[in-house]
């Protein structure tokens, strides 16, 4: 009779692992993307919902509204290519704790805005409620596929690591 070792937690987080990587990759990929695309029609609009914040001059809202989409977008495309994916998933991290920020701002000023992460944003009309502690819990789990992919770049089907000539992707130290 031939026994078989088990495999041990540690091989099959080894296996599972850049899978997991490659969901989180993919995921955020798909957040920047949808994110980008919904606003890139209409850059004024989203001038004016990062206006609705009231953190920043007028006129430096209104530029930051409309390069955004253009970053998200990128972002989104590196992420899908597998690219430089532990620097934009940094990146990525520093722009969610940002909206983070101007959410939690927005809230604790009683300004009822939306937040215009996925579309137009701005002031809502009088009676609408803000849903902001929804949308800072779906940033935290965007900062959580952020942080897995800081941690644990390397993931199959990606340009890092057909560069590295890793097709296993076992090695994370970059």
């Amino acid at each position: 009779m031939i026994m078989t070792a088990m495999p041990t937690r540690s091989d099959r987080w080894t296996t599972l692992r850049p899978w997991l990587g490659l969901a989180a990759r993919l995921g955020l990929a798909a957040v920047w993307l949808l994110a980008g695309a919904s606003k890139v029609g209409d850059l004024a609009a989203s001038g004016r919902a990062v206006n609705a914040y009231q953190i920043l001059p007028y006129d430096v809202a209104v530029v930051v509204g409309a390069a955004l989409p253009f970053v998200e977008l990128a972002l989104g495309v590196l992420l899908l290519l597998g690219l430089a994916t532990r620097l934009v998933a940094g990146v990525s991290t520093a722009l969610l704790v940002v909206f983070v920020a101007g959410i939690v701002s927005a809230w604790s000023r009683g300004l009822a805005i939306d937040c215009g992460c996925f579309g137009t944003g701005g002031e809502l009309a009088a009676g609408q409620s803000p849903s902001y502690l929804p949308e800072i819990l779906r940033d935290l789990g965007f900062l959580a596929l952020a942080g897995f992919l800081i941690t644990w770049p390397r993931t199959p089907v990606s340009v890092d690591a057909a560069l590295a000539g890793d097709p296993t992707v076992e090695d994370d130290d970059e």
